[in-house]
């Protein structure tokens, strides 16, 4: 291209939302960082933290082949493997660790955004800070700024025209964010940025297909390749690599490409004034979380009208149109309402062996499950994906028939878990591979995140290899 068409092209760049966009992560600071995001982001940390412990145990056959495969590359050793004992290359460690973060399905997610963006930024954040030896104020930065990002993508894209296109947000929109993440730690400058952000669109992928993988595999692989594309789209653009610098404009941008919806507001609208980290919930049942108002409800009525298993002969979940073909006789038990609803009742609340590990043939959950029935409701679709509005229907054997409606689940901003709840939540999956003494020192460090010189401490505490056997119940078998 001659010169002078090349710096037409640059000086128009400079006035694009994906400029603009740049500009603003360039200029990310935590001193504009609300007390209260900064609060509840160290929080988040530890939530995703704890899932990704829970599920660095081997008794999960994808854990065994992540720390195969990372075994296999090698890499220079720069960037800990959580559980697994080793340290990798930055890019591999944000691959094997953003699939940890989401196996369990027991991570942090924003409910509007229909995404699951800690467990991409997480991992990506804690490769690259651990690489280059980031503080910790650095890495509080790169996580509030890659959920940020990633859940204005997702809006800006729209999720429920990547859904209706077979694409996974988490995934596509989970890249750049890592981007993000990754590019704030490698301190790329603002027209480097938007490079990356190119790149990591030029790598962004992952399809709702792993709904055909029972192994389950595939699904938690989506934010793993969110992980690994961002930093790899970081890095690449930190080296000088080309790439193209409007994601967000002309024939070929991202909205074109993945979703024909198109919202580029959302990508700086009340930037440093709403905080999408504040809209996240946390989880208390190890499963999609579109089942988990159902659960409440179900849960509920259980406990308030002394019901067991035994007593149900049928239960009916309402559930928004929308998304009602995401939990209905899904062929993963994750996502499968006629799965998780009859464990659920069985079980009480469900933990993270529970949706992993194969409980199908227990008498009582195969009947529930051949008596679970999922019913699409228009009406309920017009809050989502606002609400996951739901309406459980229990019908007894002695005939009575019992209602109820939870249009937010509990540990959503709505009814939202307190602060102790969360931490408890942790010691619970990271007590499952991990020594109390282990397991509190890396609370205690994640509370003082921002004060570390470096992540080194906190990585060798997650790099320790996970234990077998505790935090299992006694009896059941090991999962998949």
């Amino acid at each position: 291209m001659p010169t002078r068409a090349r710096r037409r092209l640059l000086a128009a760049g400079t006035a694009t939302d994906s400029a603009r966009f740049a500009q603003r992560l360039g200029a990310f600071r935590l001193a504009d960082v609300p007390v209260a995001v900064r609060t509840e982001a160290r929080l988040v940390i530890l939530d995703t933290l704890g899932a990704m412990l829970a599920a660095s145990s081997p008794r999960y056959s994808a854990t065994r082949v992540l720390a195969d495969l990372a075994r296999r590359i090698g890499g220079r050793p720069e960037s800990s493997l959580v559980g697994l004992g080793r340290r990798t290359d930055c890019v591999t460690a944000a691959l094997v660790n953003g699939t940890l973060g989401y196996y369990c399905d027991i991570e942090p997610h924003h409910l509007t955004a229909v995404l699951h963006a800690p467990a991409v930024v997480v991992p990506a954040a804690l490769a690259v800070a651990e690489a280059t030896r980031a503080p910790g104020r650095r890495f509080l930065e790169a996580v509030i700024l890659g959920i940020e990002v990633a859940c204005r993508v997702s809006f800006a894209l729209g999720p429920r025209a990547l859904y209706a296109r077979g694409f996974h947000p988490s995934a596509v929109c989970g890249a750049f964010g890592a981007a993000a993440a990754a590019g704030h730690l490698f301190r790329l400058p603002a027209p480097r940025i938007q490079v990356a952000l190119g790149l990591a669109m030029q790598q962004a992928s992952g399809l709702l297909a792993w709904a055909s993988d029972p192994t389950e595999h595939s699904r938690p692989l989506n934010p793993g390749l969110a992980a690994r594309n961002g930093v790899t789209a970081a890095y690449l653009a930190g080296l000088g690599f080309g790439g193209p610098p409007t994601p967000f404009e002309g024939p070929y941008d991202a909205f074109t490409a993945f979703s024909g919806h198109r919202r580029p507001r959302a990508l700086l609208d009340d930037w440093g004034r709403h905080w999408h980290l504040l809209g996240l919930a946390y989880k208390r049942y190890a499963s999609c979380a579109f089942t988990h108002p159902g659960l409440d409800a179900l849960l509920g009525l259980a406990a308030d009208h002394g019901l067991r298993a035994r007593d149900v002969a049928l239960i009916v979940l309402r559930f928004p149109r929308g998304a009602a073909h995401m939990i209905d006789a899904h062929p993963l038990k994750s996502h499968s309402a006629q799965y998780v609803l009859p464990v659920g009742l069985v079980f009480g609340q469900v933990t993270i062996d529970d949706i992993l590990q194969d409980r199908t043939g227990h008498p009582e959950v195969a009947r529930l499950g051949a008596r679970t029935r999922v019913v699409s409701d228009a009406g309920l679709d017009r809050t989502y994906p606002a609400r996951y509005a739901s309406i459980v229907e229990v019908t007894t054997r002695d005939g009575r028939r019992l209602v109820r409606r939870v249009d937010h689940a509990r540990g959503s901003p709505e009814r939202p878990l307190r602060p102790d709840e969360i931490r408890e939540k942790f010691r619970r999956l990271a007590g499952s591979v991990a020594s109390t003494a282990r397991t509190e020192a890396i609370a205690a460090l994640v509370d003082r995140v921002e004060r570390l010189p470096d992540p080194a401490r906190l990585a060798a505490l997650l790099r320790a290899p996970a234990s077998t056997g505790r935090g299992r119940r006694r009896g059941t078998p090991a999962g998949p």
